[in-house]
């Protein structure tokens, strides 16, 4: 063979074996990025350990000591009550005292109030036995009937107890663990489908937990339901190998 043609034979074969080993790298880098993104859900059902109850009371009269005894009136009844349904009362506390003079209302238009002297104050109850705090929220009443005035007030909604669940910390370890056994039994479903095998983790994600409302319809919140769900997610990509 000549010389000069022994050149592109030499030159050809290199194209071919360097094209063979560009090519290999290129089906190791296809290989090596199939991966599968797959979800894993733990919850738990829970019940709250611990209500407060903000009971928001109003006093008036045209005589600022009248209306003041009339409120420490409501505030003994409100005492009494508890008492009544076995709520601890050493816990309550006395809170947002205010008075307001409606005399004094530059905006008042010259109107004049049915009571000038207007005093409110809420007594905030806080106990480890939700239980007994809902059943005394739903026999209110009887503190109306006994002439206490009662007033929801804007910073506490609609004046209902708010049930806490304050046991998260000891559920996450096994919560955890569970949504990611849920995330990888996804994934060796989805690696059975597609004829492959599930390798390392790519990249892995603990959702937040969330306290939800057992009871999820519109209007419900959590904060208003003793019973409440834990739920977290965790999101994980599982390498796929052959």
């Amino acid at each position: 063979m000549s010389r000069d043609l022994l050149r592109p034979t030499i030159l050809a074969l290199g194209l071919i074996i360097g094209g063979a080993f560009v090519g290999s790298g290129f089906a190791k880098a296809r290989s090596a990025d199939r991966f599968v993104t797959v979800k894993g859900i733990s919850e738990r059902e829970v019940k709250a350990d611990l209500a407060i109850w903000p009971i928001r009371l109003v006093a008036a009269d045209d005589d600022l000591t009248r209306a003041h005894a009339q409120l420490e009136k409501s505030v003994a009844q409100v005492r009494q009550f508890l008492q009544a349904q076995n709520i601890d009362t050493t816990q309550i506390a006395l809170q947002d005292f205010s008075v307001t003079d409606a005399e004094a209302n530059q905006y008042g238009g010259g109107n004049r109030a049915p009571r000038r002297y207007i005093i409110q104050q809420t007594v905030v109850v806080r106990s480890v036995k939700p239980d007994l705090v809902l059943g005394a929220s739903q026999k209110v009443a009887e503190l109306v009937s006994a002439g206490v005035v009662l007033s929801s007030g804007e910073q506490y909604g609609n004046g209902g107890p708010t049930f806490i669940f304050s046991g998260l910390n000891a559920l996450k370890p096994t919560m955890i663990g569970e949504a990611t056994a849920r995330a990888r039994e996804s994934a060796e479903q989805f690696a059975r489908d597609s004829h492959s095998e599930v390798g390392g983790i790519r990249q892995a994600s603990q959702g937040v937990f969330e306290i939800l409302p057992r009871d999820q319809a519109q209007g419900i919140s959590e904060a208003s339901q003793i019973m409440k769900t834990v739920r977290v997610v965790s999101t994980i990509d599982y390498f796929l190998t052959h």
